[in-house]
């Protein structure tokens, strides 16, 4: 069996929510606020052939054919970083709700292929809260997706943030850290973002610095079991857990975690999105294989088998092509 848990979704009722904020598709790209995510160089199609091409491409039928041809059971959507839209105010509330519907809607209609990871707006704590409370127990979700850093000026050692850091335990559900592209913010403040780097080089950041600041503030201390699954194997932390290890030790009076970093990496999950052999083996060196999952941001890159060449038993490749996924999201 193999289950996705990183896969992205929009489905009509996401988009043309706000006059401003949208988000919108159109012929150059994603639209969110004042930013696209695409290309610059108009296309020889209008917005509504775009945003047609783009529902085709998330319909169910289109997303099981993909999963047939790549030997795929069942994936975990959650909805594209860019429209988390923790900087649009009370919106990025109604937003939160309206996609946690939307999802909700898609899945049951196949519940075998389909699960879901909520939106909160952890820019309003207290919000996020009733969110992710509705979205687990009335609308079923598995998990909350979040960005990795700067919940529009929360940052995850925030004790603001502990609420929800608490409900989620209470839930017993798991966070899923997805970085979130960041020019859309930048944009507001006129800020350009050269060669998108803050998707491209942001995104393993934003998962380190969710890394890092979650143990630093103490909130594993206060929750030891909340349950976190960073994306793109975690960013870089795993591959500088020395350093991070060896730093943290040495800024205690800043730092409030009682252990070591390492002796909190049993409360992460990781994927081996990374896209070498090596890299991949690291991971699992480091992480260990009870706390590796299977996530690709299916529909991009095809790593066909996720633990060819890792020298692991069935059991061991059972485990992170599925069942951990099934025990730490209640799948």
């Amino acid at each position: 069996m193999l289950i996705d848990v990183h896969a992205h979704m929009i489905t009509p009722g996401m988009l043309d929510a706000h006059d401003y904020w949208g988000p919108f598709m159109t012929a150059n790209g994603f639209r969110v606020g004042n930013f696209c995510l695409g290309t610059s160089k108009r296309q020889a199609i209008s917005d509504a052939v775009s945003t047609q091409k783009l529902l085709d491409k998330m319909s169910h039928d289109s997303r099981r054919a993909l999963m047939h041809e790549r030997n795929m059971d069942k994936i975990v959507l959650s909805i594209p970083s860019n429209s988390f839209l923790y900087w649009a105010g009370e919106f990025g509330n109604e937003y939160a709700e309206i996609c946690n519907k939307e999802l909700s809607q898609y899945c049951a209609e196949d519940p075998s292929h389909f699960a879901f990871w909520a939106h909160a707006n952890l820019a309003d704590p207290k919000s996020a809260i009733d969110q992710i409370d509705r979205a687990v127990n009335y609308l079923g979700a598995k998990g909350v997706c979040v960005g990795g850093s700067n919940f529009n000026g929360l940052e995850a050692h925030n004790e603001a943030l502990f609420p929800v850091w608490e409900k989620l335990s209470e839930l017993d559900v798991p966070l899923m850290v997805h970085g979130y592209n960041k020019s859309v913010w930048n944009q507001e403040e006129n800020k350009k973002d050269l060669f998108n780097t803050s998707s491209v080089l942001g995104d393993c950041y934003d998962q380190s610095l969710f890394f890092w600041n979650l143990i630093c503030g103490g909130a594993l201390d206060e929750y030891p079991n909340l349950k976190t699954y960073l994306t793109n194997a975690g960013g870089v932390c795993l591959f500088q857990l020395g350093r991070l290890d060896s730093l943290n030790q040495s800024m205690e009076s800043d730092a409030k975690n009682k252990k070591s970093v390492s002796q909190y990496l049993k409360q992460f999950w990781f994927d081996l999105d990374v896209h070498t052999l090596s890299l991949r083996k690291a991971v699992v060196e480091i992480a260990g294989v009870e706390n590796i999952l299977h996530g690709t941001n299916f529909g991009g890159k095809d790593f066909g088998n996720p633990t060819s060449g890792l020298g692991l038993s069935d059991l061991q490749n059972e485990k992170i092509r599925s069942a951990n996924a099934i025990k730490l999201l209640n799948l």
